[in-house]
């Protein structure tokens, strides 16, 4: 998590230039809306879905969280046609007092985390995160995310670093943990993970959800992120 906090702090602007629209699977999820979702945006990064969302008369409600103040500074410059917030919070920072986080209360209808839970390492961390998640979701709430799908894409498979490059062992990291490494405005890694849908099915079920779709998109070969919605189960 130090070297994903490290990267979007230190590149967020690098990172933003490369983020001026948004993926095809995104936009086919924002297309698919009514328009009065209350939305919970997790990792809402340079506010580019927001901002989206604004040209497409939404008109619910809109919170966007994420770490990385460059980003979020990206995110406060536009003007928005419906309710918009942006706050600094680390999804990661569960038990720390002081993070906005785990003191958001409301409940929406629509909680997106795009590219947001391959950059979360452990299960133990996961499962907590998605539990907040639960929490915050209304009863017939959505939970849709993303998740990179390098492993696709030879481009971006011939960037992963050996983890012995930041003093690592393969055994001090968990089954598909990749280093990955950045090129734009100077040279930086990134902790990623990989993964696939047995994987996620594993983590919803544990999570008390139930996936109700799955889709891939994005990338020339429109494999390169896996999309998910998943649904709470309502306890017996």
């Amino acid at each position: 998590m130090d070297l994903n906090r490290r990267f979007y702090t230190e590149y967020g602007r690098d990172f933003s230039a490369t983020r001026g629209r948004l993926q095809t699977g995104v936009m086919r999820i924002v297309e698919s809306l009514r328009g009065d979702e209350a939305i919970l945006d997790l990792g809402c990064g340079n506010g580019e879905l927001a901002r989206t969302l604004s040209r497409s008369s939404h008109h619910g409600s809109y919170l966007g969280l994420d770490f990385s103040l460059p980003l979020l500074a990206e995110a406060g410059r536009a003007a928005f046609a419906f309710p918009v917030q942006f706050l600094q919070a680390d999804l990661t920072r569960l038990s720390t007092a002081t993070d906005r986080w785990p003191l958001i209360t409301d409940r929406y209808s629509l909680v997106f985390a795009f590219a947001v839970l391959h950059h979360i390492p452990s299960l133990e961390l996961r499962l907590e995160i998605i539990q907040k998640i639960r929490e915050r979701l209304r009863p017939d709430g959505l939970f849709i995310h993303s998740n990179w799908q390098f492993l696709n894409s030879p481009r971006l498979k011939a960037r992963i670093q050996p983890w012995g490059s930041i003093g690592l062992k393969e055994t001090d990291l968990d089954a598909n943990d990749y280093l990955l490494d950045w090129k734009r405005g100077g040279h930086a890694l990134r902790y990623v993970h990989h993964f696939d849908e047995s994987e996620l099915a594993y983590l919803a079920k544990s999570g008390g959800f139930e996936i109700i779709e799955t889709f891939y998109s994005d990338g020339e070969n429109h494999r390169l992120s896996l999309y998910q919605t998943w649904k709470a189960i309502k306890e017996a």
